[in-house]
């Protein structure tokens, strides 16, 4: 992302005055519907993108009420159409294809445009079109964050990660793969690991406790874990994290790291994607279509 920034006013002309986009009114399938709102406008420090691509998590129609209405997804692939006008030498461009998991306490990605905080905005990768893009963020930081931020995980080290056909899991498993750590994916495996990362909670990360070396790391992100004698036990949220994100794109680049998407729904169809995100044997990311590639 290079070159001289260009201003919001110089291309707010090429916004329309409103867009389409997915609120959830209520918690719940029944309090979702396709609305017609104000196209955001860029505040200081943002961007505003044309979503491509937007990829939805379970748990997104349960907000508190006091949040609602709101716009789902926080996950997002797309193309930068207008910045903050205030900014100079920007790290972003109009033009420039871009993606990020965005902050959680702010409107999501589900809709035709989104203002985006330009700190958070990553160059999409080459090797993936929108659609894969907007599926990496949230499973791709949350195993980068599990395993080399909280984890510590090092080339050579043993980790076992449990849920590894889950979307967070099976992302996991590619980047301590590409770490050069050797990775176990089920609890039949023997011994004992210098860090184990669960994605599932309950019994599962109650046996994988037991299978931590001292001196390891046990690391979830689906519940806390339990205390266990010598072990440095975590629970941790995954954070937007632009730094993070590039490092997960060389990844991609590569060849080392690929999402799985399980099902792709215009954005007509975004109560069928929900519906989708709850179904029995989803693998991979529901993600909804805002734009062609």
């Amino acid at each position: 992302m290079s070159g001289p920034a260009t201003t919001m006013n110089a291309h707010i002309g090429s916004l329309p005055p409103t867009m389409r986009a997915v609120r959830l009114h209520r918690p719940g399938l029944d309090g979702l519907s396709v609305d017609r709102i104000e196209t955001p406008r860029a505040s200081p420090g943002q961007a505003v993108v044309a979503v491509h691509a937007a990829a939805i998590t379970r748990g997104e129609l349960e907000w508190p009420v006091d949040r609602l209405p709101a716009t789902p997804s926080y996950e997002m692939s797309g193309t930068v159409v207008a910045l903050d006008a205030a900014q100079t030498g920007a790290e972003v461009t109009v033009g420039d294809e871009v993606y990020a998991l965005t902050r959680f306490d702010r409107d999501g990605n589900a809709a035709e445009y989104a203002a985006v905080d330009v700190d958070l905005l990553a160059p999409k990768p080459t090797a993936l079109g929108h659609i894969e893009s907007a599926a990496v963020p949230l499973a791709a930081l949350s195993a980068w964050q599990g395993l080399f931020a909280h984890g510590r995980l090092e080339a050579g080290q043993t980790v076992l990660i449990t849920g590894a056909r889950g979307g967070v899991g099976h992302v996991a498993a590619q980047l301590a793969r590409a770490r050069g750590a050797r990775v176990a994916t089920t609890l039949a495996d023997t011994g004992v690991f210098d860090v184990v990362f669960d994605t599932s909670g309950g019994e599962v990360l109650e046996r994988a406790a037991a299978l931590t070396a001292k001196g390891g790391r046990l690391v979830s992100v689906a519940e806390e874990p339990p205390a266990t004698d010598g072990v440095d036990a975590v629970y941790f949220v995954v954070e937007p994290n632009r730094a993070q994100l590039e490092q997960i794109t060389e990844m991609i680049e590569t060849g080392d790291v690929r999402p799985e998407i399980d099902s792709v729904y215009p954005l007509d169809e975004a109560r069928k994607a929900f519906e989708r995100t709850n179904a029995r044997g989803k693998h991979g990311k529901v993600v909804v279509r805002l734009a062609q590639d």
